[in-house]
């Protein structure tokens, strides 16, 4: 059998992670604050954490005591040595989603908390669309050119198969504006989130097609105030280690107390 295609070149995404810039880590900022929010809302002391991430200088405030291992296809993290695991912004650039959760699962100890946060659903969609139609009007055709990105219900299914109990995934949509669709890329490049994706154009793009781009960009996603707008969608996973002590679901039929006693209305049946 052979291996599926590799969707990211890890050497050019360790590349530019290297030269990226600690002062445009915003987006990072803003999710390691809210990483630590949830956190500090669990009734539940963690002794023994576990941080995954490519920008350790960035997310290593938020769990000091943290073993820290970088985002590769497989994890520095011995199995059941944690009692909380965070995977921090890096989950849309693994080639292998599934197996970072399931070999994250493997990591924990019983009843043990798992915590991920990444771009996905409708992240960079404007740029997208934009470099999509500037290379088709210019070039004749298509180069892959931004990371494609997975949608919550499909992250929220990966956190069942791989095995965690009590999964929930949500969104936090966050839209900042920039001069320009130059300022834009600039920002991207200066968080190490340019492209890294195996299949990308190995030679320089022509001129003509960034300064496409950046009119379609100017011209669709303008705001009143003459910038343009950019959507990140921050997903968050979070699921448990099964336990023997965590809650259950009752069986279908165990109820000793009518939906309708409760809400205190009548009970009308359903033609059949």
């Amino acid at each position: 059998m052979t291996s599926p295609p590799l969707m990211t070149d890890l050497a050019a995404l360790a590349m530019h992670r290297a030269r990226a810039d600690k002062d445009a880590m915003f987006l990072h900022h803003a999710a390691r604050d809210e990483v630590q929010d949830r956190v500090g809302m669990v009734n539940k002391s963690f002794t023994d954490p576990a941080l995954v991430t490519g920008f350790p200088e960035v997310w290593v405030p938020a769990l000091s005591d943290a073993v820290v291992t970088a985002p590769d296809d497989r994890l520095a993290l011995e199995p059941a040595a944690h009692d909380l695991v965070v995977h921090a912004m890096a989950l849309h650039w693994a080639n292998d989603p599934i197996g970072q959760l399931i070999q994250c699962r493997r990591a924990l100890r019983a009843d043990g908390l798992f915590l991920a946060v990444s771009f996905g659903g409708q992240t960079l969609h404007e740029l997208r669309a934009c470099l999509a139609q500037a290379e088709s009007d210019v070039m004749g055709g298509l180069s892959p050119r931004v990371a494609p990105m997975a949608e919550l219900r499909d992250m929220g299914a990966l956190l069942q198969r791989a095995g965690f109990a009590l999964p929930v995934a949500d969104v936090q949509t966050l839209r900042v504006t920039y001069r320009d669709a130059w300022h834009l890329m600039r920002d991207l490049r200066a968080m190490g989130e340019n492209n890294a994706l195996f299949a990308r154009l190995r030679k320089p793009t022509a001129r003509g097609v960034m300064s496409r781009a950046a009119s379609l960009y100017s011209q669709t996603f303008a705001t009143p105030e003459g910038r343009i707008t950019a959507t990140f969608d921050m997903i968050f996973l979070t699921g448990w280690a099964p336990s023997d002590h965590q809650p259950k679901p009752l069986r279908p039929g165990s109820a000793k107390q009518r939906l309708a006693d409760a809400l205190k209305t009548d009970e009308t049946k359903l033609p059949i």
